[in-house]
């Protein structure tokens, strides 16, 4: 009696944990693909560190498209899906994109900053919530290149059911709190 309740439960809160995609339907993207561990990507577009990093998102996507979702988040309440649209072309984007204006997706992956991510394993569990890599030193300066890769790294954790070597890991970027 207590096992099914906590699955009616557990079922529910998956539920409740939708966005809305660019046609305006509501969309779990944890229950989008099955059997795959889930990336939620977090991005303004407005935020030119969000548009650095595409290229970077793009091949991480291409990588692991075999055994990884994932999903480009826009908690942006005033993004509008042709908006969404039009960044996503013109940073060659083909992941499916969402709106996240109530911040659902937001809150369950613990996002902060755009760019950061979202990953959760094979069971839907938040594994790690964070940076891509160390690129970003701050706002004005880059390195050359990144020296940690912390979504890399989560990936391949989730993959081989392990723990994450650090579960959370601040990115450099735009706030997401004060959007409106």
């Amino acid at each position: 009696m207590i096992a099914t309740a906590l699955a009616v439960c557990s079922a529910l809160a998956l539920a409740q944990q939708t966005a809305t995609d660019l046609d305006g339907r509501r969309v779990n993207p944890l229950t989008a693909d099955s059997g795959k561990v889930v990336v939620l990507v977090f991005l303004r577009r407005d935020c030119p560190v969000s548009s650095r990093y595409a290229p970077v998102i793009q091949q991480i996507s291409k990588q692991y498209a075999d055994s990884a979702s994932f999903w480009l988040v826009y908690p942006d309440k005033s993004e509008t899906p042709q908006a969404i649209r039009k960044y996503l072309q013109d940073y060659g984007y083909g992941l499916p994109a969402l709106r996240d204006p109530e911040h659902v997706l937001v809150k369950l992956g613990r996002a902060q900053i755009t760019p950061e991510v979202a990953v959760f394993d094979r069971g839907h569990q938040l594994v790690y919530d964070g940076r891509i890599d160390d690129w970003y030193v701050d706002l004005s300066r880059a390195r050359p290149a990144p020296t940690t890769h912390e979504l890399e790294d989560a990936i391949r954790a989730a993959l081989a059911g392990k723990p994450v070597a650090k579960s959370e890991v601040r990115g450099v970027g735009c706030y997401i709190s004060d959007l409106e």
